[in-house]
């Protein structure tokens, strides 16, 4: 059952992920008989990729979207570069119904009396358009299309959005999401990253609302039909997925930076106050990554906009980038701390992409890592630099340790993968590209110095602007600035062989983490006066059958209690060693998580560092400590740790005082814990027992006790206390410790007495709705709330308590609820993946069962047949399989241990107390 529950999440994520625009458009015409007696043409082209002897060079684009008929009419004139003599244009097309296409010569006259004849292949989402005169090599011609769609219903393409007012009027507004493959649902291009070009925008609207583009507005024409026809300055050359255009009734706050670039916010207008903190994030950002690049920003203005219902995060169509409202606006009456960070973040990632990704974008996407993991790298350089006091580093910890948790399964893929058609596309969209991605760059950056990391990716993006790389390019550009830099420093002629060496050994060296999968482990011995290493690829899961052998280049480094020295080493061997001396008491390896693999102490090293944490645990940096209770528990999950080895280490936290690893240690007792609430296994509970239980819950609250009753119901301290206050009194509260309950009781009451007026500590305001929203009267006060409020970040947390209720008829309301139906299906597979209550659990499984045709009329029924040739094939599939696998091994390898644990910290309490009677 778990398996076919795990089945179902993965198809519902990939479906939201991707299946909108596959869906949308499958709708495509079929094959039309060409006019002009061409009947007896067949399509001309077999392969899901363009011919390359057409090129795109500059598209005159002209949209009428018509807000009341939900639906846009539109032409695209677009200037092509022909390389080989040919009868055929191909490229993307996809929900559009063409009604003319001609082409025209350099002199603007038509190469044919008729209307070409379009032949359409839905199955590559390619159109044909025939020319009876032959297209010469090395002629430029115009491609002349008028077409016509409904907006999209789904989040993909130029689609419908809507939001209401406080007066409960609906409003409707038009927008675009075009990463990766959906700009041919807008207008017919050349719908792949290699093909850049220049895009001259016009847009018919009605006076009532504006138009926003990647440009900004040259003039405004008026029309007939009382239309306003905006056109945009031509845009810089750019891929086609990054083109975006939105019609709406927003507002905007507006301020310049330092080198004269205009930044705007948008907003709908009742939520224009809550835009503030982002116009200071976006100026104080651009202004940053100009003077990191040492490249200024190539347009001449940054449009900003929060969209109502958007899927993604964000996306950063190159002058106008595009959020969900949660990602973008803050409300200091009701936005927490954590909520500020993102923001922070999300901007910084977007902002960042205007380089990586838009100035230099991937040749294919096979390489998305080169615009994702940079982008999520360069948020927390840039956010460490711009906003020190939100203290990003910590997240850079957390998302190494997501990366770890993906690429620790049979089931990865190396960061640069084969990827063709457009399901394939959208999978690379994952946790390798961007957090391994990420913390590959960190690592690198760690390993040539911050000076080398920086110079390097400005050479990189100089002599790639406007152009396509490859993974190899980057690797190529940074080997040459590691080289030079060395010359530099040590005044020598070295010669060409020897910096040919020096190049390709650091091409190798890069090589291993892109282009192959997977995790290190690096296994540490003490023999005497010497460190001994072997790698193997960690992994969670069974063993891999297939004989390959797992080598990386790993740039090791590692102190001792003797210096507070780093000690580096290049590991290109299965097994190296490094001399340390007789007089060494312990060693940490992975200095600060700097290296992106797991490790393990063999020969009694685990009790060694737990005794070092015991007893002067400040030795170690908190990213050391953290790394180190990571390490601990990834290691027994892969059978590699006992159980009770990772919980006595996880024990040193009672003396612990860094936010950081107490949120580490505290996040591991709690999962154990909620594993076997979650499970509902009779047999689990007979081998177990309630006592068993109930003891683990208060053991997690004995153990932080000291800790929970330090907390205060506000929104004082520093970032790092209010984000740690935020969790611990959270995780409290779910464990029915009972002065966090009253307390939340008490401050949930007053809330609602105020009829909503009192603002709640934004910080704890997610903990007292959840525990208001467990009785019938403040659930349904809450659900009213949520309807009526204009906060997102309010709405997100009133979301999260509405579906922590025990009750399963609120649940099932709550379930079936439109808003939730719609943009938030995301949490019933949150719920069934164990995000809420085990009441929750169960009934999310049970609601899928229940509305699964309902389910795949909504979603599925054509992604299913977009994909039935490979659904086997599908990455989320064989995730979920070897999570399932991982879970079910975990319990069988540590059920009983935790049992015994449990039951030893049971009878020690007991001693205990008999001694104080005593």
């Amino acid at each position: 059952m778990d398996l076919v529950k795990l089945f179902v999440i993965s198809v519902l994520h990939v479906c939201l992920v991707g299946c909108q625009s596959t869906q949308s458009s499958q709708q495509a015409s079929r094959p039309h008989p060409p006019s002009g007696g061409s009947s007896n043409l067949s399509f001309p082209w077999s392969r899901l990729r363009l011919p390359r002897y057409i090129i795109p060079i500059h598209y005159h684009l002209l949209l009428h979207p018509n807000l009341t008929s939900l639906s846009f009419t539109g032409s695209v004139q677009i200037q092509i570069d022909v390389q080989n003599n040919t009868n055929w244009v191909v490229l993307h097309s996809k929900g559009l119904q063409i009604s003319k296409a001609t082409i025209l010569d350099q002199n603007f006259e038509h190469l044919s009396d008729q209307v070409l004849p379009v032949l359409h292949n839905p199955s590559h989402e390619q159109v044909g358009i025939f020319s009876p005169r032959v297209l010469s090599s090395g002629q430029k011609y115009f491609l002349y299309i008028e077409f016509g769609a409904e907006l999209s219903e789904k989040f993909f393409g130029f689609y419908k959005s809507t939001y209401k007012t406080s007066t409960g009027e609906t409003r409707v507004l038009a927008s675009t999401h075009f990463e990766p493959t959906s700009a041919r649902l807008a207008f017919p291009c050349f719908d792949e990253p290699s093909f850049k070009a220049n895009f001259s925008v016009r847009i018919r609207r009605s006076p009532e609302f504006i138009s926003l583009s990647n440009m900004p507005i040259v003039k405004t024409l008026e029309i007939s039909g009382g239309l306003l026809e905006d056109r945009f300055v031509p845009s810089v050359k750019m891929s086609t997925y990054l083109v975006a255009f939105v019609i709406c009734d927003f507002k905007s706050v507006t301020a310049t930076t330092s080198s004269g670039i205009q930044v705007s916010i948008y907003a709908a207008p009742e939520k224009w106050q809550q835009t503030h903190y982002a116009l200071k994030v976006a100026v104080k950002m651009l202004d940053f990554f100009e003077e990191y690049f040492n490249i200024r920003y190539p347009l001449p203005k940054q449009d900003l906009i929060a969209i109502p219902d958007f899927q993604a995060g964000a996306m950063e169509n190159w002058g106008l980038t595009t959020y969900r409202e949660t990602s973008l606006l803050f409300d200091p009456l009701t936005s927490s701390v954590s909520d500020k960070l993102w923001v922070t973040m999300v901007i910084g990632h977007e902002l960042a992409h205007q380089w990586f990704g838009n100035l230099v974008t991937m040749e294919w996407w096979n390489d998305i890592w080169l615009n994702e993991g940079f982008a999520r790298y360069m948020e927390y350089i840039a956010v460490e630099a711009t906003y020190p006091e939100l203290k990003v580093e910590e997240y850079l910890l957390h998302t190494c340790f997501a990366a770890v948790g993906l690429d620790s399964l049979n089931s990865s893929r190396p960061i640069s993968s084969t990827a063709e058609n457009p399901t394939q596309i959208k999978e690379m969209f994952d946790t390798v590209s961007y957090d391994k991605g990420a913390c590959v760059l960190h690592m690198l950056r760690y390993f040539l110095t911050d000076t080398v990391f920086q110079s390097g990716i400005v050479r990189y993006l100089r002599k790639y602007s406007y152009r396509n790389a490859h993974n190899q390019d980057l690797w190529d550009t940074l080997a040459n600035v590691r080289i030079t830099h060395i010359r530099s420093i040590i005044h020598s002629n070295v010669t060409m062989s020897q910096c040919n060496k020096l190049h390709m050994h650091k091409i190798s060296m890069m090589s291993t983490w892109t282009l192959q999968k997977g995790i290190p482990l690096i296994t540490v011995t003490r023999k005497g006066s010497k460190l001994m290493f072997r790698q193997d690829r960690f992994l969670r899961t069974v063993l891999p059958t297939d004989p390959l052998c797992f080598l990386w280049h790993i740039p090791l480094t590692y102190k001792t209690d003797v210096s507070n020295a780093v000690h580096r080493h290049l590991m290109t061997k299965k097994t190296d060693s490094v001399h340390i001396g007789d007089d060494i008491s312990w060693v940490k390896v992975n200095t600060d998580m700097t290296g992106y693999y797991v490790v393990h102490y063999e020969d009694g090293g685990w009790d060694e560092i737990t005794k070092v944490l015991r007893e002067n645990h400040t030795a170690l940096s908190y990213k050391d400590r953290t790394h180190l209770i990571h390490n601990a528990v990834q290691l027994v999950t892969a059978g590699h740790l006992p159980l009770n080895k990772a919980l006595d280490l996880i024990g040193y936290l009672q003396m612990e005082t860094h936010t950081v690893p107490l949120l580490q240690g505290l996040g591991y007792l709690e999962a154990f814990y909620s594993m076997i609430e979650r499970r509902n296994d009779h047999n689990l509970m007979h081998n177990l027992g309630v006592r068993g239980q109930t003891y683990a819950r208060r053991h997690i609250l004995g153990f932080f006790r000291g800790i929970i009753d330090q907390q205060t119901w506000s929104d004082s301290g520093s970032v790092l206390e209010r984000r740690f206050r935020s969790e611990v009194l959270s995780l409290a509260c779910h464990l029915n410790d009972q002065p966090c309950l009253e307390q939340a009781k008490q401050s949930f009451k007053n809330w609602l007495q105020s009829n909503g007026t009192l603002n709640l500590p934004t910080d704890v305001a997610e903990t007292v709705f959840s525990v208001g929203a467990q009785d019938e009267h403040g659930w349904n006060s809450l659900f009213y709330t949520y309807t009526t409020s204009l906060s997102e970040a309010q709405k997100h947390k009133i979301m999260s308590a509405l579906a922590s209720t025990k009750d399963t008829n609120k649940l099932h309301r709550y379930i079936f609820f439109p808003l939730v139906f719609a943009q938030g299906l995301w949490y019933v597979g949150s719920c069934a993946e164990g995000g809420w209550e085990p009441t929750g659990h169960h009934l999310a499984w049970n609601f899928v069962k229940k509305n699964w045709n309902r389910l795949v009329q909504k979603l599925m029924q054509l992604f299913f047949e977009s994909i039935k040739e490979q659904i086997s094939e599908l990455r989320a599939v064989q995730i979920a399989l070897d999570n399932v696998q991982k879970n079910i091994r975990w319990m069988q390898r540590n059920l009983e241990p935790l049992q015994n644990w449990l039951n030893e910290q049971m009878k020690t309490k007991k001693d205990q107390i008999e001694l104080l009677h005593e």
